[in-house]
């Protein structure tokens, strides 16, 4: 785990290149709004205000959920290998979105609860899902490092294929448990205001979902100032690899995208172990869940798409590569104040 106190701040100076080209094309200035704070970023995170998203992927991590054994969901384990399976062979929700803006997608079986077989998947399994938070911890500390680590490795393999930016995503039923679980205690929230409905419940199922959730609560005690031990407590293995994949993109200098809560939960318990984290991520969109928003501005982060999504898998995060290819091709191609006479515009105080 080194690696995670060897992070490091992305350079400053691309980021300043990078403006003053936005502020060279015969536009009013910062007119682009976040998407031109998001083009600065890519540019401060490559180290060049030559900004290459050309090549990207989509890292869904797949585990199982013990506290599916209490009803807080709407299906069996079974749809996540299914799901898994379906992902992995290109016929997912993620797929179609993939297909359409050109990243490849790669799913992780880090903890599904049977083993998959399809020869597309990537092993990466830590146990055969994790224990029901309702009456003991999920994974042991050794289990949440060796999680994390695989996230790190992940997008260690990925950069030197040549990837330039990462979307994560999740496949887990019962994951939007364990967020709500570790939303609670990150943001001192109560758990009624940070737990959904998820998949689809009914309102007694929400409130058996907040009940089981008060019963981890008490069971674990989890401490918000100890991430690893968080993790291990309440946390499940898809979230533990989405923190890797976010400690993994600041170590090795690739911005990652949040998708929706559940990774926003991965987001910010990367940042707890080591705030630098955040200068390395992009907010895709807010998700419809109700700790959504809450964990973004905990970030600091303001997100592009605010469109009521939940679907999972990746599929809000990869809605921004179509934006920032967008943003990019102003960025690179439109006419500049000095190529067609008109007087650029300043910054106004």
């Amino acid at each position: 785990m080194n690696r995670i106190s060897e992070i490091k701040s992305p350079e400053r100076l691309p980021a300043e290149l990078s403006k003053k080209r936005w502020d060279s094309i015969a536009k009013p200035l910062g007119s682009f709004g976040l998407l031109e704070d998001f083009v600065r970023k890519i540019a401060s995170i490559q180290g060049t205000p030559d900004v290459d998203i050309s090549k990207r992927a989509v890292v869904v991590m797949c585990a199982d959920n013990g506290v599916v054994s209490e009803g807080v969901t709407q299906t069996g384990c079974d749809v996540t290998a299914k799901s898994t399976v379906a992902i992995a062979g290109g016929r997912s929700n993620i797929n179609a979105l993939a297909n359409t803006y050109g990243a490849e997608v790669f799913a992780v079986d880090v903890g599904i609860k049977s083993d998959v077989k399809s020869p597309h998947v990537i092993n990466r399994k830590i146990s055969y899902g994790t224990q029901n938070i309702a009456e003991k911890p999920a994974m042991s500390t050794a289990q949440a490092i060796q999680a994390v680590r695989t996230g790190m490795d992940i997008v260690r393999e990925l950069k030197s294929k040549g990837f330039k930016i990462i979307v994560t995503g999740e496949m887990g039923i019962g994951n939007t448990t364990t967020a709500s679980t570790l939303s609670a205690v990150l943001l001192g929230e109560p758990v009624e205001a940070v737990t959904g409905r998820g998949a689809g419940l009914t309102a007694e199922s929400l409130e058996r979902k907040i009940s089981v959730i008060k019963r981890a609560l008490v069971v674990n005690k989890p401490d918000k100032n100890e991430p690893l031990e968080l993790l291990a407590k309440v946390g499940g293995y898809d979230i533990a690899g989405m923190t890797g994949l976010f400690l993994g993109g600041a170590y090795y200098g690739v911005p990652v995208v949040i998708d929706g809560v559940i990774s926003a939960v991965s987001a910010v318990i990367a940042c707890r172990m080591n705030p630098l984290c955040v200068d390395y991520m992009l907010a895709g969109h807010v998700s419809a869940e109700p700790a959504g928003k809450k964990l973004l501005e905990s970030l600091g982060l303001k997100a592009v798409i605010n469109a009521g999504l939940r679907l999972g898998e990746g599929t809000g995060g990869i809605m921004l590569l179509p934006l920032l290819d967008g943003a990019l091709s102003l960025y690179r191609n439109a006419h500049k104040f000095a190529e067609i006479g008109i007087e650029r515009y300043v910054e106004l105080k």
